[in-house]
């Protein structure tokens, strides 16, 4: 009797593009560390920017370009701007991205 074999769905590869060029936006350690730091709770940009050591405008950029890979989300609140995370699937790369690099 012959094994049957699965075949397994692939992703299309536009997908895997779009994939890839939002891996390449959050594939920097200022980047990363504010995704840490939204998924623990909202923090405006002046607190962003505190804890990667970067001046403000540094840190908005950071945001402006994970924003527009609709990883982040913002929302303004008198003259302040919270951002948070808005894709859910940031939480299970952190974990793999901690698991295997925070020894």
């Amino acid at each position: 009797m012959a094994a049957k074999t699965k075949r397994h769905r692939l992703t299309p590869l536009p997908a895997l593009e779009q994939a890839a060029e939002c891996l390449k936006t959050l594939a920097h350690p200022h980047r990363l560390r504010i995704v840490q730091m939204l998924l623990r709770g909202r923090y405006t940009v002046g607190e962003l920017a505190d804890a990667c050591g970067v001046p403000s405008h540094m840190a908005s950029e950071h945001l402006r370009l994970m924003q527009r890979c609709g990883l982040l989300t913002a929302e303004k609140e008198g003259r302040k701007n919270f951002y948070s995370v808005a894709e859910p699937h940031l939480e299970n790369i952190m974990q793999c991205v901690e698991a295997r690099f925070d020894k």
